[in-house]
């Protein structure tokens, strides 16, 4: 059998997540069952992890056993010929039979997008959340790098979590502004929880409008209760960058 590594890029627009569910289309899924056709296997993915509801993906990486002997090149073009044009395989190499895409992630990479304009995009309205206000750019800075270091996330984790162990190491933030309007936030982790990164956002623009100061969105952050930080920033800004191994 042969372990492939495949980094995939994709449109979450219109999918239910990444994670295979019964009677909704997923990123997953569509993978699977188009590597089955070429492969004639049952194909299972293993990802780095999941990504919700409309969450997008510049660099996802999986893995999955195969007994086919079709060379590499060849399965990539297959693939990226019976995928949906909102999904592309980006590479596709074998690598060693223990390589687990989840268990051997060092670091993920986040990437949120919020088009700050006083007009909304018709371009950017499934890659960003639009808000029409000018925000505070230095105080969600200032908000942003207290991040940074090992810390109990219970604050921005979702309700319905199903773990027990909240901490987190956050090892770079950056908040940056383009000349297209776009506000860029990057955040790296050795591991994010459920809907972590979507709540920190929802919180640094109370921090950006003034509702918050960067020492309130402290105070939130060490509370451990999600019920003091803010909304949850809506999924389409959402992109997986990047997994470090």
């Amino acid at each position: 059998m042969r372990n492939l590594k495949i980094i995939v890029e994709y449109d979450g627009t219109g999918y239910h997540g990444w994670q295979r569910q019964r009677g909704d289309i997923t990123i997953q899924q569509t993978i699977e069952e188009k590597v089955g056709l070429i492969t004639q296997e049952k194909i299972k993915l293993i990802a780095s992890g999941r990504t919700d509801a409309g969450v997008h993906a510049l660099g996802q990486v999986a893995n999955f056993k195969t007994g086919s002997k079709i060379a590499e090149r060849n399965l990539l073009r297959g693939m990226n010929s019976l995928l949906p044009g909102e999904i592309v395989i980006k590479s596709l190499v074998e690598v060693d039979e223990r390589f687990h895409a989840r268990y051997d992630a060092k670091s993920k990479v986040y990437l949120y997008h919020i088009f700050n304009s006083s007009v909304p995009s018709a371009l950017y309205r499934h890659y960003s959340w639009f808000i029409p206000f000018p925000l505070d750019m230095d105080n969600m800075k200032t908000a942003a790098r207290q991040l940074i270091g090992s810390h109990d996330f219970s604050s921005f984790c979702a309700a319905n979590n199903d773990t027990s162990d909240y901490i987190r190491k956050v090892i770079n933030v950056s908040i940056n502004q383009g000349e297209d309007g776009i506000i860029r936030f990057f955040i790296e982790a050795n591991g994010f929880l459920r809907y972590m990164v979507r709540n920190i956002v929802g919180t640094l623009f109370d921090v950006g409008r003034g509702e918050l100061s960067p020492s309130e969105f402290l105070d939130i952050m060490k509370a451990k209760d999600r019920n003091m930080a803010g909304i949850t920033a809506p999924p389409q800004g959402l992109f997986l960058k990047e997994v470090k191994y």
